[in-house]
């Protein structure tokens, strides 16, 4: 079984910060050798952006595990979806459930209507060992109607739930996951936790090593930043968990989402923050670990990050218009979007329309580059992995510059895709079994 920790407290806000000053007096020096027109606002444009850097670098540096006294009393209940899972990858989900130090109450698994893949012995397999362990495990197969609908037939199944924990058919959970995860709930304010997701299969090419250090040094920079002011909008999917009562409260929203008419099936990871953001706090518990399964194939990595981004840009809606206008998370929203425009514009109006200056100054913007790359990646290297050395830990690392390149340029080119394309609101993944096990991926050989 997986494990992972924090390494201890000691923090990267100095260094990080440190290599962004460094590239900050970079930048100008980009201004000047450029001779950008309007010199001054190119530099009040590059000062926003490293401002806006180092806020969220303070603040996630200010973020620590949530604890406290007393204990959960109601029932906790795991809800597992499945929909075209590969067969190895579910029995690995199910038996992680099975072996926590704090065990869920029940374990609730909806088959959504697969027609990839055949769970009747991994059915069996797993009936037994939950008996064994003395934790009841439901199995129901219901014809595909979404994930949101999986999610809420697990809660109705059990109306004295007290927390609803929502784990993907891909994801396994380390021994302590649970018992870190409910921690934050002892605080009755907090109605929200995401947890801190790993990536399984991160050594098997480079698209999964450039996922893994994007997706974690992400959490670990601008969620952990939300988190810090109780502000979380988004917890990934694979491992989040909610009060069931303001589940149960927001049931029919939830299941009946439109857009402009459509059904929105997707981005359940951040419509349940925002219920949870106007009852109360959304954190973060970056000691509750897991690990999933990421895509492998480029198609795959642009189908699902333009889904999330056609999510995000649907949440964005309803976050001017539901969240408080005096709380945190509606200005972080709010700058958000202002830092995504300035950036672009800035990219598009250095880069693209000035090509001749950028191959001048091609050694500035790439020192740049490399020191902003690293100062943001720096926190991955703060989690310590089972499945991981330090070596390949610290190789990963080393891929910093490029992860940035790619967001920079062909993820921020998605970004705006899903926007003009928000309108499309399938699913975009799981037509198939997309990513198996590594015991699959031999057998298959």
């Amino acid at each position: 079984m997986r494990t992972a920790r924090r390494a201890g407290r000691g923090s990267v806000a100095i260094p990080a910060l440190l290599l962004l000053v460094v590239a900050a007096w970079g930048a100008t020096h980009v201004v000047s050798l450029a001779d950008l027109p309007e010199g001054r606002g190119w530099k009040i444009v590059f000062l926003w952006m490293f401002v806006y850097l180092a806020w969220q670098l303070l603040l996630a540096s200010l973020e620590r595990p949530l604890a406290g006294e007393g204990e959960v009393k109601g029932p906790i209940l795991v809800s597992v979806p499945v929909y075209n899972e590969d067969p190895a990858l579910l029995e690995e989900c199910l038996l992680t459930l099975l072996h926590q130090t704090r065990p869920p109450d029940l374990v609730y698994v909806v088959d959504d209507g697969s027609d990839a893949a055949d769970y009747t012995a991994v059915h069996g397999r797993l009936q037994a060992e939950a008996a064994a362990a003395g934790i009841h495990l439901v199995w129901v197969r219901t014809p595909n109607r979404g994930k949101r609908h999986a999610q809420i037939a697990a809660l109705t199944a059990c109306p004295d739930a007290e927390l609803f924990i929502t784990l993907d058919s891909d994801t396994q959970l380390t021994p302590t996951a649970i018992a870190e995860i409910v921690k934050p709930f002892r605080d009755p304010k907090v109605m929200s936790v995401g947890g801190l997701v790993l990536t399984a299969n991160h050594d098997r090419n480079l698209i999964t090593r450039l996922i893994d250090l994007w997706a974690v040094s992400s959490m670990l920079t601008q969620r952990s930043a939300l988190s810090a002011m109780r502000s979380v909008m988004v917890n990934t999917g694979s491992f989040a968990a909610y009060r069931a009562g303001l589940v149960r409260d927001h049931a029919h929203g939830y299941l009946n989402e439109r857009f402009f008419g459509r059904e929105v099936r997707f981005s359940d990871d951040s419509m349940l923050p925002l219920y949870a953001l106007r009852r109360g706090a959304s954190v973060q518990q970056p000691t509750a670990f897991a690990f999933t399964a990421m895509p492998e194939t480029v198609g795959h990595h642009v189908r699902q990050y333009v889904r999330w981004m056609r999510g995000s840009f649907i949440r964005s809606w309803w976050r001017f218009r539901y969240l408080p206008l005096r709380s945190y998370a509606y200005w972080a929203h709010f700058f958000t979007w202002l830092h995504l425009l300035v950036s672009t514009t800035a990219f598009v109006a250095v880069v693209l329309l000035r090509p001749a200056e950028v191959l001048a100054i091609m050694p500035w913007l790439a020192l740049v580059l490399v020191l902003l790359s690293y100062s943001q990646a720096l926190r991955f290297l703060t989690v310590r992995r089972s499945d991981q050395t330090l070596a390949e830990q610290l190789a990963t690392f080393a891929l910093a510059p490029l992860v940035t390149v790619w967001s920079l340029t062909v993820l921020r080119v998605l970004r705006w895709y899903a926007i003009a394309t928000c309108l499309n609101v399938g699913w975009n993944t799981r037509r198939t079994v997309e990513v198996t096990a590594p015991s699959s991926n031999a057998a298959a050989r």
